[in-house]
């Protein structure tokens, strides 16, 4: 038996239960894992509320990153054996001591990768990959800006930028939050609540703007986002913690500078095993190498999900949230 996290309806954290299930059987593909840890995000929190799809005839358990060892595996499974240290990002379902998944969705951990910096970075630390090394073509000397740079993907960034050579500006909405995005590699850092980014962002740059806004802020910083551009300058919006942009026009994009916009998911850079391997590689070589650190900032057993969901809702949190299970 193991523990789970589950919804019966569509809600916010008061819709989440803890229960029990038997440990499953692994199908043919498949590998069943023992959790030791989840991340949490704010990808979590959209499902949970139904922003996007929710099952009709089941119960919905949340979470979309964890790592552990391998209890079982499935018919044709070659790749895994029973203890192998494991982790995934984006295979939702992933709240739980136990789970199964399709063998083509988990990577090996390397000996040198502990479980709470793949926990803290399989997702977020994709995520970056792709932005960073995908999503634009950035060149050192490149001019960006990132907003939630306090987040745990916003403080993965600060120092993958610093690394690459990219003039980094941070937004975030505390004191405290400004002074963690700068110290994880910032070159300046906006206070959102008490200064206009847009102005400040202007002024950095001479008027120039910049040549890429990563956004996972949504309503509260659009069309803001697309003023500090320069001329064919790139917009990401890759969430949407504020709430979701409803006013986008594409005649915004001209009217700014012939600007692009890409609206990514993880899912798609990551869509094949042979991808999902690459940039888990590059990940954890920029992990191994000391250029990226991770920030686990806060902890609750799986039991507590709901607080750790009430907390990132909340804008309580910094760095990364892990769920843990005590296995």
């Amino acid at each position: 038996m193991g523990r789970f996290i589950c919804a019966e309806t569509p809600g916010n954290a008061d819709v989440l239960q803890l229960r029990e299930r038997p440990t499953p059987n692994p199908a043919a593909g498949q590998v069943v894992v023992s959790q030791t840890k989840m991340g949490l995000n704010f990808l979590d929190v959209y499902q949970t509320s139904g922003v996007y799809p929710f099952p009709e005839k089941d119960v919905f358990v949340p979470g979309n990153e964890g790592v552990g060892r391998v209890l079982a595996v499935g018919e044709g499974v070659t790749s895994f054996k029973e203890g192998d240290r494991v982790g995934y990002p984006m295979a939702v379902g992933a709240f739980a001591e136990e789970r199964v998944i399709a063998a083509d969705r988990l990577v090996h951990l390397p000996e040198e990768i502990s479980d709470d910096m793949a926990a803290a970075s399989m997702l977020k630390g994709m995520t970056v990959e792709y932005l960073l090394n995908r999503s634009v073509p950035l060149q050192a000397g490149d001019k960006v800006v990132f907003h939630a740079a306090a987040g745990g993907v916003g403080l993965l960034a600060g120092q993958w930028l610093r690394a690459m050579g990219i003039e980094a500006i941070g937004t975030a909405g505390s004191a405290e939050k400004c002074a963690l995005a700068k110290e994880a590699g910032y070159d300046h850092v906006i206070n959102y609540t008490e200064e206009n980014f847009v102005e400040v962002v202007k002024d950095i740059t001479g008027g120039k703007g910049v040549r890429a806004v990563y956004d996972s802020v949504g309503k509260d910083t659009y069309p803001g986002s697309l003023q500090v551009l320069q001329n064919c300058g790139y917009f990401i919006a890759f969430g949407q913690s504020s709430g979701m942009i409803k006013d986008f026009k594409l005649g915004d994009l001209a009217s700014n500078g012939s600007l692009y916009a890409q609206r990514p998911t993880l899912a798609t850079y990551i869509a094949t095993n042979a991808q999902l391997s690459e940039t888990a590689n590059n990940l954890f070589a920029m992990l191994g190498s000391g250029k990226l650190n991770v920030s686990v900032n806060q902890r609750y057993d799986l039991a507590d999900t709901a607080d750790a969901f009430r907390a990132l809702t909340g804008r309580q949190t910094t760095g990364v949230t892990l769920i843990e299970t005590g296995l």
